[in-house]
């Protein structure tokens, strides 16, 4: 009689299929680099001061540091926080360059540099008390506020600050993977604030002091457009409450 000898990983990752229906995945299971390069294909072009910065492997890099990054709930959600997070980063990036939602990632530093935490790399991280937690949150300790240039020289840690700052609680907001995810209730204060689930609190937790709770704003609209042109790449819907005109930031309740 003859058997077939099969590895203790074959064997693992045949039980965990048999457990959840699936493999596990992460991030690059729904951004390919092709799919990467079409989201983002005007990067590279010679007008983009970040030209060669971004890169897919430094993308893939920095999200696999992350478990939780894309890989949360069915197809739908996974790929809602995907378009999500390049929605607003996206726009972040695009030098200004609102209406066109094609030319997010062209830049890596803020135009306006008026101290040394100046904005950087996908999210535009400012603020030093940023830097701090940062660095604290992917690994690197005080590096970030010792050269805070770091996060523009260095793509992979770039890409992590962005993703940490995603997946992270901020003092009394909550993080943008959990509210694109359906994981964030709102409080009765929240209520009373007129916030809601949806990608218009995203946009409230990343900059909502200057964009939202103030009527039409063209750079929250602009975020989403960048929203809406990757939810229609990837095949996937927009959900409600895209807006945040009328709701409030955190600061002001």
């Amino acid at each position: 009689m003859k058997f077939n000898i099969v590895s203790p990983v074959a064997l693992s990752c045949h039980f965990f299929l048999f457990l959840t229906g699936t493999l596990a995945l992460n991030a690059g299971s729904i951004v390919t680099r092709e799919l990467f390069e079409q989201m983002l294909s005007f990067r590279n072009n010679d007008a983009c001061p970040a030209k060669g910065f971004y890169t897919y492997d430094a993308f893939i890099a920095a999200a696999n540091s992350f478990p939780g990054f894309g890989t949360a709930g069915d197809d739908t959600a996974r790929k809602k926080e995907i378009a999500a997070f390049f929605g607003q980063t996206s726009h972040e990036t695009n030098g200004g360059s609102a209406g066109t939602f094609t030319g997010g990632y062209c830049f890596v530093k803020q135009i306006e540099q008026s101290d040394r935490y100046y904005g950087r790399g996908p999210i535009q991280l400012r603020h030093q008390s940023n830097y701090e937690r940062a660095g604290q949150g992917i690994g690197v300790g005080q590096e970030l506020v010792n050269n805070p240039d770091l996060v523009a020289t260095d793509p992979i840690i770039s890409f992590k600050t962005a993703i940490w700052l995603w997946m992270t609680e901020q003092d009394n907001k909550p993080s943008c993977h959990n509210v694109i995810i359906g994981q964030w209730t709102p409080s009765p204060k929240d209520t009373a604030a007129n916030r809601v689930p949806g990608y218009g609190v995203i946009t409230i937790i990343i900059n909502g002091q200057f964009e939202c709770g103030m009527g039409p704003n063209t750079a929250a609209e602009s975020r989403i457009g960048f929203y809406r042109r990757y939810c229609g790449m990837l095949n996937v819907p927009t959900g409600e409450n895209l807006e945040c005109n009328n709701q409030k930031n955190f600061a002001q309740g």
